[in-house]
């Protein structure tokens, strides 16, 4: 695995001497050696190398990493270009369109959001070929729960975008008064009309962004 080595690594660095990283690190090796795992190897922290801690602005939880091949790259719900879009991201560019107007994209490459200050992070960041959720439980999500307790407590504004019950009850992590959370159904085909359609959380990221200062996001992703 790559070593992250932005400010990342100072909030992070305690949790690679702990005896969990060590064995997710040995797990995670012994995958890659024996299986076809997502993503690639230096894809696996690109959440953490595209949007540096004191750059963040917004946080999107994902569960874990697209598992068909050629779709992941680091990025919670995100997609290289030129792979089709999954159906939770379209339902998300739909939610876009109807509350800030951005046109729908021929792409799911959310690196643009990455790099504007969305941290696109996974509760799992690795997963083996074809099989969802197959490295849950191996130590991941203590590792990420770290960065999401870093994230509490940076003394700025950010918006925590929680979609569906996993990243909701990570909620339990953030008790910083200076943040705004945000709830709605997951935008999964299963859910998106319970309540993700119309839930306007870009523009509200936005509207509270700007009232603390912070310029806010450009959601826009371009065609290719």
């Amino acid at each position: 695995m790559p070593q992250i080595n932005n400010d990342w690594l100072e909030a992070l660095k305690g949790e690679f001497g702990k005896d969990y990283y060590k064995n997710l690190y040995g797990r995670v090796r012994e995958e890659y050696s024996t299986h076809t795992v997502f993503p690639v190897p230096d894809d696996i922290f690109n959440a953490f190398h595209l949007t540096p801690l004191s750059k963040v602005k917004a946080v999107i939880l994902g569960q874990d990493p697209y598992h068909n091949t050629g779709q992941a790259h680091g990025l919670s719900f995100s997609v290289k270009p030129g792979i089709q879009i999954p159906p939770s991201l379209v339902n998300i560019y739909k939610e876009l369109n109807d509350d800030l107007g951005c046109y729908i994209p021929n792409n799911g490459c959310l690196t643009k959001w990455a790099q504007e200050g969305v941290l696109l992070l996974n509760a799992v960041l690795t997963v083996r070929a074809h099989q969802a959720n197959s490295h849950a439980g191996i130590g991941w999500e203590q590792f990420t729960d770290a960065a999401i307790a870093a994230l509490n407590t940076q003394d700025r504004p950010i918006v925590f975008l929680l979609w569906g019950a996993p990243a909701q009850r990570k909620a339990s992590l953030l008790n910083n008064p200076a943040h705004l959370i945000l709830k709605a159904p997951h935008p999964s085909p299963l859910s998106a009309y319970r309540g993700f359609f119309g839930c306007k959380h870009f523009s509200k990221a936005n509207a509270f962004l700007e009232e603390n200062g912070i310029p806010g996001i450009d959601w826009q992703i371009e065609n290719v």
